[in-house]
């Protein structure tokens, strides 16, 4: 039995930007959310999303580049504080079948322990 955010397509528009998913803020443009993934699979897990909806890094959609460049410099500003505040980063976006939801994401992570006294 699947539940009805695993029927989503587009979770971000559906969900995460409508508010119908509650979401915490990390940051945010006209442009562009980042906010803590909703079923983290890392201890520092925070999605990037576009406003508009833009299919994936190959289909930039209406948008195009200008709204990309918008996306990567919150997914910069967002890595920046996360290496700075745990020495290391990582970031992820997918593609086709390992694109779950339809609607350009990336995945700014920190895949280590915490360090001590972080929640």
């Amino acid at each position: 039995m699947t539940t009805a955010v695993e029927q989503v397509s587009d979770f971000y528009c559906q969900e995460a930007l409508t508010g119908n998913t509650p979401v915490k803020v990390i940051e945010e443009t006209d442009d562009v959310l980042a906010f803590e993934h909703t079923r983290p699979s890392y201890p520092v897990h925070i999605v990037v999303v576009p406003k508009l909806h833009t299919p994936s890094l190959e289909d930039l959609g209406e948008g195009g580049e200008e709204l990309l460049m918008k996306v990567l410099r919150v997914v910069r500003s967002v890595a920046a504080k996360v290496r700075e505040e745990y020495g290391a980063c990582c970031i992820v976006t997918n593609l086709g079948e390992y694109q779950e939801s339809k609607h350009q994401h990336w995945h700014v992570l920190f895949r280590g322990e915490l360090p001590e006294g972080h929640v």
